[in-house]
């Protein structure tokens, strides 16, 4: 009685399961041939600093807002620079007068040594006449040439002054999006971090339009990827979203220290979702063959085959019970395993079956909620 008791609770009592189902796989379609993960990073990314050391006046944007190449970022105070400008230009004016006047002593110089000269050659004047109105003719041109190197000294202060007022004016170096606020009105930024207490960055933006996925490799692997691969991207925000990607760089060194090679993957369907430095799942694609006229592989989640007997087994659902189910296997279908024999497309088999299933067993499939 005992013995009948023990096997009607083993046998009656249900064993709750999970299901999977068995599928056709078309073996023109991609598989999956390696998985690998990383994370979303913009290629063209810049923290936008002034050249200048000011206190900043005005900042015309925040977290989010999309700028275009060119657009004023944030003003610096620019009173002190302006006041250079104004004195390097009264510096040039007065460089100019200067020069004039002595193009005029240029001129009047120079007609009177040509008069002098011809009286000279004529025996007209003496020698120390003619040489005082030479004299007087070289000193002119010299100081000409002076006052016009003079002029050329005013006008390169006058475009450094302006290039300095220019530095106080921030600009966006490309189109993009502001992704941080490094500095508020009132700080004074410095290039190059000159002080302690003075910002460098005053913003930070980057491309949205130039987010790839860079995954590390293992070297082991490498030789399964190359430009121009076709791959499936999850990101761990939205899991229930695919996108499609295309291998673009593989960067030719290795990290000594992980054993992993760099790879960046263009996004071909990018939306508003897509932020920097999100998680991203990476599924890299094997070719298709391209014929078209295979026949459809039927395949299964390798976790529902096991090994009982020595042979490969599947747990089929019969109703509210098990039947042990011999399988003949090939080779791998993008991430499922083939089954040559003993499954058809849409039979329900047991997910990592527990060692007390057997064959007539009473089950009840686990709620996926």
């Amino acid at each position: 009685m005992a013995i009948i008791s023990a096997y009607w609770f083993f046998i009656a009592s249900p064993l709750t399961v999970e299901v999977i189902s068995a599928v056709s796989v078309n073996p023109d379609e991609a598989t999956t041939i390696l998985n690998a993960s990383g994370y979303l990073v913009a290629q063209r990314r810049a923290a936008v600093a002034s050249k200048g050391t000011g206190r900043i006046v005005e900042l015309r944007v925040k977290e989010g807002d999309r700028v275009k190449k060119g657009e004023i970022v944030a003003r610096l105070e620019s009173a002190d620079v302006e006041a250079a400008l104004a004195g390097a230009k009264a510096n040039l004016n007065a460089a100019t007068a200067l020069r004039d006047q002595a193009e005029t002593e240029l001129n009047e110089a120079a007609l009177n040594h040509g008069r002098k000269k011809g009286l000279f050659e004529s025996g007209l004047l003496s020698k120390a006449e003619f040489e005082t109105a030479e004299a007087r003719y070289l000193r002119a041109r010299a100081s000409s040439a002076s006052y016009r190197a003079g002029i050329r000294a005013a006008e390169a202060a006058v475009r450094a002054a302006e290039v300095d007022i220019e530095n106080t004016v921030i600009l966006a170096p490309f189109d993009g999006t502001i992704l941080t606020k490094n500095a508020e009105v009132g700080e004074v930024v410095a290039p190059f971090g000159s002080s302690t207490l003075a910002r460098v960055a005053v913003v930070t933006m980057a491309d949205m339009t130039s987010i790839q996925v860079e995954a590390d490799v293992s070297e082991s692997n490498i030789e399964k990827i190359y430009p121009g691969q076709i791959c499936r991207i999850v990101l761990d925000a939205y899991p229930d979203l695919k996108y499609e990607g295309i291998v673009q760089t593989i960067v030719p060194t290795v990290d000594r220290a992980k054993a992993t090679i760099l790879t960046k993957i263009m996004l071909l369907n990018q939306d508003e979702r897509i932020l920097p430095e999100m998680s991203a799942r990476v599924a890299f694609m094997s070719e298709t063959s391209g014929k078209g006229d295979q026949k459809p592989r039927v395949a299964v989640h390798p976790g529902a085959v096991i090994l009982r007997g020595g042979r490969k087994v599947a747990f089929q659902i019969r109703g509210d019970r098990v039947e042990e189910t011999p399988l003949e296997v090939g080779g791998p279908a993008g991430g499922l395993v083939e089954v040559k024999r003993g499954l058809k497309p849409g039979d329900l088999v047991v997910l990592n079956p527990p060692d007390e299933l057997v064959s007539g067993k009473r089950i009840r499939i686990r709620s996926k909620e």
